[in-house]
């Protein structure tokens, strides 16, 4: 399969019907997804997430891929879309089939956090625009008592995520319903253009984030008694559900103990490569010598959420209008990308597409922890690169952005960890290919997110999978314990972002890797054209980009 760029659009074919079928049912079945694409007409509804919503999006895959069945791919566009919907709709189906999807639960990305994360896409502007968040503020207790019932149901099947996360949970919905937490702050910090809402709207809002309070106390009361006495202690999840999960995450079955062993590897160069670079720092000095000067260099220093607000988004703003026209075609609509604080302090950095007439444009989150004021740009440069231009946001936009060749699924609704977050890796490293990350600082900051990955390999298939500990690590077979040092000792994040992460890692099996092992294949596939006569650098990525976020094994026999 190829995937040419199409110079004009190409003719909607019985196989883009099917995919664009699927998603608008889709955006029927999950509202949230709708105001994630910036599609009106869904502004305060929540999916189904009970059991009975649940069957549903399963019944629809399978209906989906039944009127694939038999129909013949026109050109090589559609061959892809039958490619990666064969295995993106069968893959969901065998997770269905295995009970987890009902007992989502962990400390980043379940409905738990999901049910609250909404209301930072909702824009804020018009009294109607409020007038929605009030109404879906109302609509929380019902969310929420659907992911109950599936969630109890799992539970009575023997399937309950580990004590870590449920009590990681109870913590962060607690958060939620407190009198000076999320839903407090929306209905007390509302405004149109500076001023108060309207008394009678104020009012909505007001019951609105109440009872979405009062319902997100009832969730914590529930996993505190209910599920917390029977969630087992044990974090690992074993062979045969981390399988099952990598292969979600990757789009592609990679041999586990190869690819950790090439993390193991993969982590002692990276090592190696730090320690190079701290001898251009300074003669002699160790990495962590390397980093305290970095550190200390007033230069490189930013104090405050609003300096590093902007810092943010001047550096974005840079390397759009440079690579632009240069190194990858990128549009006009797709140059405006926003650098914000997010509103929680739970950690983490993250990347929000734009609407589909990119009237909400894509947008770069910093979840920075209670407490945390002081941050350093040498550490952090690679991650703008990452999480904007040229990673996720040229990656998200574009596909966005082509509706002349790719159908509403591909555009919007096919995302594969592996594939998009190994993309952002591959931006990393191609950013200091191309000159961006020449400064011995921002390099060591590149090889230090890097190492994290790698990192991120070995404890991820490690832990879950007991395996042995590598000698230079220690000995014995792997624990959450033995993992929270090894994490310790390669993650170059503070002690409050290390928590959530060891917690994320524990809780969300197969994700974490998903980076650098999609980052080891998008270089696989590049080193194998590269190798081949004709060979452009610039090229390869608009054709690459413009398949979308399809399985890397997808994506593999598309470009080559």
């Amino acid at each position: 399969m190829t995937n040419p760029v199409a110079p004009s659009a190409r003719p909607h074919t019985p196989i883009d019907g099917v995919a664009d079928h699927y998603t608008d049912t889709l955006i029927r079945l999950n509202p949230s997804f709708a105001t994630e694409l910036g599609i009106p007409g869904h502004e305060t509804e929540y999916p189904d997430y009970s059991p009975a919503g649940i069957a549903e999006l399963a019944a629809e895959a399978r209906k989906a891929l039944a009127e694939l069945d038999g129909l013949a791919p026109v050109d090589d566009v559609d061959a892809v879309t039958l490619d990666a919907m064969g295995e993106r709709l069968g893959l969901l189906l065998e997770i269905h089939e295995s009970g987890w999807d009902a007992a989502d639960l962990n400390n980043i990305a379940s409905p738990a956090q999901e049910i609250r994360a909404i209301f930072d896409l909702m824009p804020t502007g018009t009294a109607e625009q409020w007038e929605h968040i009030a109404g879906r503020a109302h609509n929380v207790p019902a969310a929420l008592a659907g992911y109950i019932e599936s969630l109890r149901s799992a539970k009575e099947a023997g399937r309950v995520s580990a004590a870590r996360q449920v009590e990681t949970v109870i913590e962060q919905t607690t958060k939620y319903a407190a009198g000076d937490g999320f839903f407090a702050k929306l209905a007390a910090d509302a405004r149109i253009d500076g001023q108060p809402l309207p008394a009678g709207l104020q009012e909505t809002l007001d019951a609105g984030a109440a009872a979405a309070r009062s319902a997100y106390a009832d969730f914590a009361s529930f996993l505190r008694d209910e599920l917390l006495p029977v969630a087992p202690a044990k974090d690992a999840v074993g062979r045969e559900r981390y399988a099952l999960a990598s292969r979600n995450f990757l789009g592609a079955t990679v041999d586990l103990e190869e690819t950790y062993a090439w993390g193991v590897q993969e982590l002692q160069r990276l090592i190696d490569a730090q320690q190079a670079v701290a001898e251009s720092i300074k003669p002699g000095a160790t990495v962590a010598e390397a980093k305290a000067i970095l550190n200390n260099d007033p230069a490189r220093q930013l104090k405050g959420t609003a300096a590093l607000q902007a810092w943010m988004q001047e550096l974005s703003d840079k390397a759009v209008a440079e690579l632009a026209g240069v190194h990858f075609d990128i549009p006009e609509p797709m140059k405006t990308l926003e650098c914000r604080i997010a509103p929680t302090d739970e950690g983490g950095i993250y990347y929000t597409g734009p609407s589909e007439d990119f009237s909400r444009p894509g947008r770069m989150w910093w979840s920075v922890p209670a407490g945390e004021d002081s941050f350093t740009t040498w550490a952090e440069t690679t991650t703008v690169y990452h999480e904007g231009v040229p990673g996720h946001h040229l990656q998200v936009a574009t596909a966005t952005y082509r509706r002349e060749l790719l159908n509403k699924w591909r555009r919007s609704v096919c995302w594969t960890s592996g594939h998009g977050e190994g993309w952002a890796l591959y931006a990393e490293k191609l950013m200091q290919e191309l000159g961006y990350l020449s400064d011995p600082g921002d390099h060591m900051g590149m090889l230090d997110m890097q190492r994290m990955r790698a990192a991120r390999v070995v404890f991820d298939i490690g832990v879950h999978l007991e395996l042995e500990v590598p000698s230079v690590w220690g000995s014995g077979t792997w624990t959450p314990a033995k993992g929270y040092e090894f994490l310790r000792a390669n993650l170059p994040i503070s002690d409050g972002q290390l928590k959530f992460e060891f917690t994320r890692y524990l809780g969300w099996p197969g994700q974490a890797p998903s980076y650098k092992i999609g980052q080891r294949l998008w270089e696989e596939i590049r080193a194998e054209l590269e190798s081949r006569p004709g060979f452009n650098l610039k090229d390869f990525h608009t054709r690459a980009l413009n398949i979308g976020s399809v399985g890397l094994d997808t994506l593999r026999r598309a470009l080559l």
